[in-house]
């Protein structure tokens, strides 16, 4: 378990998007909507924390962390972060766009980690049980070929 909650490197797949400063908020949406439906997909208890201004990075504007409980430790973690950057990111990218009035802007950048692999193989092991084995989440089965671990 300890090795679950410090993992320093681990493999997981980015969500990062550019966008225009009037939809990036939209984006921000959207993209926390899309690990959450992952989550859900994965049929793991879930919920969403949106980190207040002490616990951000100095860099974010807005952060959403999406935890999943586990069982075993009796605890939520932490697989997914999402972020709105606005123009801070875009500034020292020098991102920039011509708006209608011909003026350069910077855009926003978003950022987030769509799964942390390994936290989220230990949910699937730790809520999954059942008399039988461990059931295989339903979207997962046409890759894993079977439906119970036991």
């Amino acid at each position: 378990m300890r090795g679950l909650n410090r993992l320093h490197q681990f493999d997981k797949v980015e969500i990062v998007q550019i966008q225009h400063p009037d939809k990036s908020y939209d984006t921000f949406n959207e993209m926390c909507q899309y690990v959450q439906g992952l989550l859900e997909k994965l049929e793991l208890p879930y919920r969403v924390l949106n980190l207040c201004a002490g616990d951000l990075g100095f860099t974010s504007a807005q952060t959403y962390d999406m935890e999943v409980y586990s069982a075993a430790q009796k605890k939520w973690l932490e697989v997914s972060s999402v972020s709105n950057f606005e123009t801070y990111q875009a500034n020292r990218l020098k991102l920039r766009f011509r708006g209608d009035d011909k003026k350069t802007q910077l855009l926003h950048t978003l950022n987030g980690s769509a799964l942390a692999l390994p936290r989220i193989i230990a949910s699937i092991l730790e809520n999954n049980q059942t008399p039988e084995g461990i059931k295989i989440p339903e979207v997962l089965i046409p890759y894993t070929g079977f439906s119970l671990i036991n």
